[in-house]
């Protein structure tokens, strides 16, 4: 009679003694997540919270869309908008398409594939700020590029000085950097396809295009969608190398909305103006990535 009451306790005292240990691992964890929680909370949802409030306040300090009016009516962020959109639609393919390449062709026996994967992933290493100044001096009128195009009787391009070539000279810098950073989830995703897949379809007689097609795409759908919209955002946010290299110039042809952003805020110290173009934006990266996944196939 005694063991039979005396079960409900010791059930009952496991019980708060697995609670107890629940509440410190939590303890335990909230406190090693606690300063990344305070940079999060300071860094991020505070400023961002502020920058709406700014967008719908006007300078009497009253709710109002006079800002999203004035920045509308600007050409000069209109036209930091259309040239933001052209830049994300050369650059977005041509940086996945490379990458994907890249992934396939480095995952195959090829000499010395170790050494090439380490010589595209170097500028990863490299800060946007100095990767920039290292193609500022290539893009010299009497730089390298222009040296090697005259060697081989090419006229020299006028890279970042001409309205025709300067947007284009910043995809190149930014490809530069990023292909090699999202290379490397397409290799990884590619490691992952089982490879009883591709040795089942070379029995079949499968050309390497068709493996590509209907084995590799599909297996690497998922890190696929996470380069897509990751580049996707990233691409949206450039800033450094426009700063260093052209400031938006020649007339406007580099003018990302990041740059007119930070013109707004830090040259004419017109917040209002500046937060609505930041509202504008982060509004533009949310529809294009729902679109994104809407349009990409599958279901999980």
């Amino acid at each position: 009679m005694t063991q039979v009451h005396s079960r409900p306790g010791r059930l009952l005292r496991q019980g708060r003694t697995r609670l107890h240990g629940r509440l410190r691992n939590l303890a335990t964890a909230g406190l090693f997540l606690l300063p990344a929680l305070v940079g999060l909370v300071f860094l991020r949802l505070i400023p961002s919270a502020e920058a709406v409030l700014s967008s719908f306040t006007n300078r009497l300090g009253e709710l109002s869309l006079s800002n999203f009016t004035r920045v509308f009516s600007d050409p000069d962020f209109l036209g930091s908008l259309k040239v933001t959109l052209l830049f994300s639609l050369v650059v977005n393919p041509l940086q996945i398409g490379l990458a994907l390449f890249l992934a396939v062709a480095l995952t195959r026996h090829v000499p010395l594939v170790g050494v090439w994967r380490t010589l595209i992933l170097l500028p990863i290493a490299v800060p946007q700020t100095v990767s920039a100044i290292v193609w500022g001096v290539l893009f010299r009128p009497d730089g390298p590029l222009n040296g090697v195009l005259d060697a081989v009787g090419i006229p020299a391009v006028p890279w970042l000085v001409s309205p025709d070539t300067a947007l284009m000279s910043i995809v190149i810098l930014c490809s530069w950097v990023g292909v090699g950073y999202w290379m490397t989830f397409l290799v990884a995703g590619i490691h992952e396809i089982p490879r009883s897949l591709y040795e089942a379809s070379d029995l079949d007689g499968a050309t390497g295009w068709k493996q590509f097609v209907h084995i590799t795409l599909p297996g690497v759908r998922r890190p696929l969608l996470f380069v897509l919209v990751a580049d996707t955002v990233a691409n949206f946010l450039v800033f450094a190398p426009v700063r260093i290299l052209t400031q938006g110039g020649p007339e406007g042809s580099t003018n990302l909305i990041m740059n007119f952003i930070f013109e707004r805020a830090y040259t004419l110290a017109d917040t209002g103006s500046s937060a609505a173009a930041t509202v504008v934006l982060v509004s533009i990266v949310i529809t294009v990535v729902a679109v994104q996944f809407r349009l990409l196939p599958g279901k999980d």
